[in-house]
């Protein structure tokens, strides 16, 4: 079946990061087909996952200094350095399309399967590991993620060329330099590159061909195409906008003032903020009143499948008292149901237990 192919070329950072989220609502809106996205940053910035706390996460000052912008993507996981020795694959197709799985884990199986033959046809023997890894003999050599757009799904990814370990590990926030030594040792453990795997960087439209040739295994026929008028104006008037937006890059300081000192801060109100890690980690702040929840904030790099489905359970935990914990336990599960959401890197009773912790912290 054919799926149109948008070769961008090296475009700025927000239009690699971001120009997906036009194509996913024209998609949605039936004004344009299928597609999949080839792309390359021009230059490098950092990503935050759209459920970090900037601050959190990154070296801002470092970055500043730099001159890398940041941005908050809008699928979950967590920060990273990206440049142009990333190749980005975007892939973009509507809900009911055949071709488009509806479970999460089925959908990153069948389109990361492509990925992996691309990767063997370069030579380099990448596996698939569930729920969204591809791997090489244990390394990682692709960065993942999903999320739904309206009525489009998305999968995105990247062929790793060659990484740059010690700038991944210097834009972010760390206590101190002897973590950050080890986490530098850390990705040259667990993350490889084409470069590292065949000793060089096959050129790039090599690279892409191969892509190509993966996404036939999968049934797709990739036809080159054009943007359309359509995308080009949801970009210029929503996406980038957006994304440039001080409110977005801050969306969970802004959304929640006064979560982020561990203070007592009256009588019985205090700020507590408890880390708990599941498959991936889950940060919870929150405003209690003895044991009411008073304000709370979910964030991790975790990815929640649509993203808004955690801005649901924030809410439906307001007001509620961590002494019942049936009543968390169900506003939690309830807000997921009615969202149709899907958590990878965490479970519901994932995000129980982290709430939980709360009361240990003020007990």
């Amino acid at each position: 079946m054919a799926w149109r192919l948008l070769d961008l070329g090296y475009v700025d950072p927000y239009r690699a990061q971001c120009f997906y989220e036009a194509t996913a609502l024209a998609v949605s809106k039936g004004i344009a087909p299928p597609t999949v996205i080839f792309c390359l940053p021009a230059s490098p910035y950092v990503c935050i996952g759209v459920h970090q706390i900037l601050e959190n996460v990154v070296d801002v000052d470092y970055c500043k200094t730099q001159g890398y912008p940041t941005i908050r993507r809008s699928l979950g996981g967590g920060a990273v350095f990206l440049n142009s020795h990333q190749l980005f694959f975007q892939i973009i197709g509507p809900k009911d399309h055949p071709q488009v799985p509806p479970r999460v884990d089925d959908l990153f199986r069948y389109f990361l399967t492509a990925i992996v033959a691309a990767y063997r046809r370069l030579g380099i023997p990448a596996e698939y590991r569930p729920v969204n890894d591809i791997v090489v003999r244990g390394r990682k050599i692709s960065g993942t993620g999903a999320g739904i757009w309206e009525d489009a799904v998305i999968v995105v990814g990247n062929f790793i060329m060659d990484f740059n370990f010690d700038e991944a590990a210097r834009v972010l926030r760390v206590p101190d330099e002897k973590f950050r030594d080890k986490l530098v040792s850390s990705m040259r453990e667990w993350i490889t590159s084409i470069r590292r795997e065949l000793g060089t960087i096959p050129p790039l439209e090599e690279i892409k061909q191969a892509a190509i040739e993966g996404f036939k295994t999968i049934g797709i026929e990739l036809k080159p195409g054009e943007v359309t008028p359509e995308e080009k104006r949801f970009f210029a008037e929503e996406v980038l906008p957006r994304h440039k937006s001080h409110e977005w890059l801050h969306a969970i300081t802004s959304d929640h003032p006064t979560l982020f000192h561990r203070v007592k801060v009256a009588h019985d109100v205090t700020v507590v903020e408890v880390r708990y890690k599941a498959r991936k980690l889950i940060r919870v702040i929150a405003q209690l009143d003895g044991y009411q929840i008073r304000d709370i904030a979910i964030a991790g790099d975790f990815f929640a499948i649509p993203y808004t489905v955690v801005k649901r359970i924030e809410s439906a935990l307001t007001g509620k008292s961590l002494d019942d914990e049936n009543a968390v336990r169900t506003a939690i599960q309830q807000a997921i149901q009615q969202s149709d959401a899907t958590l990878v890197g965490a479970t519901p009773e994932d995000i129980f237990n982290a709430v939980l912790q709360l009361r240990t912290a003020v007990s």
